[in-house]
């Protein structure tokens, strides 16, 4: 038998079949012989001459000839059957409940077919050449009976010496004891996902939980033994190295408590994925993962309409701009997974342009998706686009985002930022797109930076095209903060200089910000496009603000270091163009509720069509402008504009 599980190649669909028909065979032979001997047993103890006789004198026949005849279609019909209820398309070493469930339909409808036979072709008082057909129903009953169980038998075993065998190569593994913290559902499929992989190296010995109806009782022989503030008195009792934690992500407060816990006595902790990352349907051990700052956010998941959201985009033709990008990319991933009729994804840097397209093509996207390199101040080449590809869609993420870097090049975020916004605006007007979706920022609202003026422009822009005679386009421009992980943003800063020793740079100990995570803020991006009027503002709630110094704390403290004595926390003082908070809402907007909570939508004065024209042309000369007149004619067209001029 292991000489057969090692023999296996999934790969091999022929080798398969043989490895399968070499294990059924002599079960299906033996079963059938079995049959005739149990249903007939008290007629072989009065056997003469070898030769058994029943009352009807046909038993002889049954013994000597039908079940040594009637293997020739019984075994090829089972087997077939067996194949045709896909089940050899799993690997024989493996086999789980819906494996048993096949193996029974499967020899339910090859039982039937056996019994049929006969009825259908009259063949129950045929002549003797045709009796091997004729198969008595209490040997069909039998035989039915003792297939289940042998074929169920046999798979246990396979799966248990394979199992072994793992076990047995991996033995001078160096094991983990791990406690799982909730003793709910998910902490259950953990357990069994652990207890079936031992020799991965993480052994469940306990379990710990909030809830004291739940201590003392046993989860598939693993205790729970209280709350999990016993943890370091069980430390080394238990021999734990690290923890797994499987609260849900809203109980952030709870989460954050026991990972300092497990820190403060030098435990691991892993986590499980957020629901938004669960694609499966099932959690499994190697879905762990380190816990992360989006575990500590707390922020529930959002709530999108998806049958919205899927109509909005199946069968169009999408164009997702600056797809190279953090939001970009993750636009383009969840427009892909709704079967959009063709996906464009334009970016000027190609080397993140290819790789979302490659990652798309490994997702199954591959015929759908049109890498395009284009700059979109580029009014020739966005031209030949529009007019190629007629987009429907429009998510419009291209920008310069970087407000220090902006600073000291102000025409070039009026360039990108809003030029080349209204460009793709224009063109999507003009070529009879349904919806273009600016991704805005909070820093276009009252901005203190060039970036976040350059934005507001943008916003203005679009607002402004909405109002063009006969367009027919909606246009809606969607404000939201900082996404965890982009580029460019604070995260991956601090997480590079954990890594190099510290210092982590914070520019004041009182400046706060919005985060959120990419997959959310994009999900609502989505959702705001579907209800979504021409010419909105629309603000993504973004929770509390944090303060930065805090979540460098707390990213120390993820890395298994202390603030301050391992890793030390510098104060640089504010950059340029950087504000102390951002706000969600300018001085002259009013706020007015969505269909969703977590959408607010702002409205304000608009700039009438015919004015936008003159101030694009403003906009023209000012590129070329030094820095700080560049700026000041920026404040003249955005007087909430407040820069900083030295």
């Amino acid at each position: 038998m292991k000489t057969l599980i090692s023999l296996y190649d999934p790969k091999n669909y022929f080798q398969r079949l043989l490895i399968y028909f070499l294990v059924y065979a002599p079960i299906i032979t033996l079963v059938f012989w079995l049959s005739y001997e149990i249903r007939f047993i008290s007629d072989l103890k009065n056997t003469t001459g070898g030769v058994a006789m029943s009352k009807d004198g046909l038993l002889s026949f049954y013994l000597e000839n039908q079940r040594y005849y009637a293997l020739l279609w019984i075994i090829p019909l089972k087997f077939i059957i067996l194949g045709l209820g896909s089940h050899y398309r799993g690997a024989l070493r493996y086999f789980r409940l819906h494996d048993v469930m096949r193996i029974i339909y499967s020899l339910t409808i090859a039982t039937v077919i056996i019994y049929l036979i006969p009825v259908v072709y009259g063949l129950i008082n045929s002549s003797p050449q045709h009796t091997i057909y004729n198969i008595p129903r209490s040997i069909i009953l039998v035989d039915y009976n003792l297939s289940v169980l042998m074929f169920l038998g046999v798979r246990v075993v396979i799966r248990t010496l394979n199992e072994q065998r793992k076990q047995n190569k991996k033995e001078s593994k160096i094991s983990k004891k791990v406690a799982i913290i909730g003793a709910g559902t998910i902490g259950e499929q953990i357990l069994i996902d652990l207890l079936k992989r031992k020799a991965d190296g993480l052994e469940p010995v306990c379990f710990l939980d909030d809830n004291p109806k739940k201590h003392g009782v046993h989860i598939h022989g693993i205790p729970v033994l209280g709350f999990p503030e016993i943890l370091p008195e069980i430390k080394d009792r238990a021999q734990i190295n690290e923890i797994i934690l499987t609260l849900p992500s809203t109980a952030s407060k709870r989460i954050k408590e026991i990972n300092a816990l497990a820190q403060k006595i030098g435990i691991k902790s892993l986590t499980i994925p957020t629901l938004g990352d669960l694609t499966s349907g099932r959690i499994t051990f190697t879905d762990l993962r380190p816990v992360s700052l989006e575990d500590l956010l707390g922020r529930p998941p959002a709530d999108l309409n998806a049958e919205a959201i899927a109509e909005l985009i199946q069968g169009e033709t999408v164009l997702v701009t600056g797809a190279g990008g953090s939001i970009g990319s993750e636009i383009a991933r969840q427009v892909a997974q709704r079967h959009p009729k063709q996906l464009i994804i334009l970016d000027q840097c190609e080397v993140l342009l290819y790789s979302i397209e490659q990652e798309l093509i490994s997702r199954g996207h591959g015929d759908i998706v049109f890498p395009l390199v284009a700059d979109v101040t580029d009014s020739a080449r966005m031209e030949y686009v529009f007019k190629r590809f007629k987009p429907n869609l429009v998510l419009h993420a291209a920008a310069h985002k970087h407000v220090p870097m902006m600073e000291s090049q102000p025409g070039e975020a009026l360039k990108n930022n809003t030029l080349g916004t209204t460009l793709v605006a224009k063109l999507a007007s003009h070529y009879g797109a349904k919806k273009f979706i600016l991704i805005s920022t909070d820093k276009a609202v009252n901005p203190t930076n060039i970036m976040g003026a350059s934005k507001r422009l943008a916003e203005i822009a679009v607002q402004s095209l909405q109002q063009k005679p006969e367009n027919q386009t909606r246009f809606i421009a969607v404000r939201f903060g900082n996404v965890l992980g982009s580029s460019g943003s604070v995260i991956p800063l601090f997480q590079k200089q954990i890594k190099e020793g510290g210092p982590l740079t914070v520019t004041h100990p009182e400046v706060t910000r919005y985060f959120m995570t990419i997959p959310e803020a994009v999900g609502l991006v989505l959702q705001s496009a579907c209800q979504g009027n021409g010419g909105d503002i629309l603000v993504l709630e973004m929770g509390k603000p944090l303060k930065v110094i805090d979540v460098a704390r707390q990213l120390i403290e993820l890395s298994g270091l202390k603030p301050d004595i391992d890793i030390e926390i510098k104060i640089t003082g504010l950059r340029p163009g950087e504000k102390m908070f951002e706000e969600i809402q300018h001085t002259r907007e009013e706020y007015s509720p969505t269909n969703n909570e977590r959408i607010f939508r702002f409205t304000g004065p608009v700039l009438e069509y015919a004015s936008l024209e003159p101030i694009l042309k403003e906009i023209n000369s000012l590129i070329l402008e030094e820095n700080e007149a560049c700026k000041k004619g920026v404040q003249k067209i955005v007087p909430e504009y407040n820069p900083q001029i030295k």
